[in-house]
């Protein structure tokens, strides 16, 4: 969807952090450092963050009611990159903005701009990520983040075609492999797309033939992956003990084949940790289907006959919500082969 001539940024892309919205600041203490593992921060009583490496901030959140994740950072890795980007934002016709000085060090980065992304995320990119001089305090021994970003993003949508069609304009995000799977009783496709080496920095969920979104949240679960396969059990172990809800128990996807579990987090989304998923070898990688979303394990926890009916009654409302797309940078969309 990119013009001729465009050079491709794919690669050059990377998650960076994520901006989470919420009045549960306790809740979400807890939950991110005593549960998962992360090092936290405390700004004011309206700003906090959390680190996973000596990057100054992956999480960022602010007091709000959105209880949801309202924008996601991606590190590009040179000004050259920055401003590719910028020039395909500019030529579709999309507002943006650069950020000041006092967003750009919240966020612990040199360089930011934000514009519209599918679902009312805002989308922002930056340089230079900001190092760090205070030794990290986690529960874990570490995560993986490096040249393949720091995990992903899932989303539940209407119109998956547009989404793709989004992050190709974007991004150059490549589709790596699909999973059709059945959730109570639901036909779901997942499309996983990736921006770099990763698996995948963002899955878009979709309800076969029914222009529905099941969930409340723009997103469905964030990931984060852990540096050893202890931290995934011991993180395991202090969710279920500090009474967070558990989601999904530990299992192993099948595309992927990363090991993981889904806990809840106090805003209602869900949260991945997982270890050791598959590296994409771009000489050899070809997309494919794979049927069911995981190998063994990811049961359902605590899930009840009340939580499936406000799964529908959410699903219904959905058709009179119009999902935004940005409809000038996702096109016509990427339909299915």
């Amino acid at each position: 969807m990119n013009t001729p001539g465009n050079a491709s940024v794919f690669g050059a892309v990377h998650l960076g952090y994520i901006v989470i919205e919420t009045n549960r600041f306790t809740d979400w203490r807890r939950f991110g450092t005593d549960a998962i593992g992360m090092h936290h921060d405390a700004l004011d009583t309206d700003l906090t963050r959390f680190r996973l490496d000596d990057q100054e901030c992956r999480f960022l959140l602010r007091r709000g009611p959105a209880e949801d994740v309202v924008a996601t950072g991606w590190h590009v890795d040179d000004h050259a990159t920055f401003e590719r980007i910028e020039a395909r934002i500019h030529a579709h016709g999309v507002p943006m903005a650069h950020g000041t000085a006092d967003e750009a060090a919240l966020r612990g980065v040199e360089r930011l701009l934000r514009f519209p992304g599918p679902k009312g995320i805002t989308q922002e990119i930056y340089t230079n990520p900001l190092k760090s001089a205070e030794p990290l305090r986690m529960r874990a021994s570490g995560f993986v983040t490096g040249d393949s970003g720091m995990g992903h993003v899932a989303i539940t949508s209407a119109k998956p075609a547009q989404l793709r069609g989004y992050f190709d304009t974007v991004f150059d995000a490549r589709l790596t492999d699909c999973i059709d799977e059945t959730i109570n009783g639901v036909k779901l496709k997942i499309r996983f797309l990736r921006v770099n080496e990763r698996h995948h920095s963002i899955a878009v969920a979709a309800v076969r033939g029914l222009p529905v979104d099941p969930v409340r949240t723009r997103v469905q679960h964030l990931n984060i992956q852990a540096a050893s396969l202890d931290d995934v059990a011991q993180s395991y172990r202090r969710v279920c003990e500090l009474g967070f809800d558990m989601a999904l128990s530990v299992g192993q996807h099948t595309n992927d084949k990363e090991l993981s579990y889904y806990a809840r987090t106090p805003s209602g989304f869900e949260w991945e940790v997982g270890w050791n998923p598959v590296v994409v070898d771009e000489t050899t990688w070809e997309p494919s289907t794979h049927q069911g979303i995981s190998i063994w394990g990811h049961t359902a926890v605590g899930r009840t006959i009340v939580g499936k009916l406000d799964q529908f009654r959410l699903a219904a409302r959905s058709l009179a919500r119009r999902e935004d797309t940005v409809p000038a940078l996702s096109g016509t969309g990427i339909p299915d082969n």
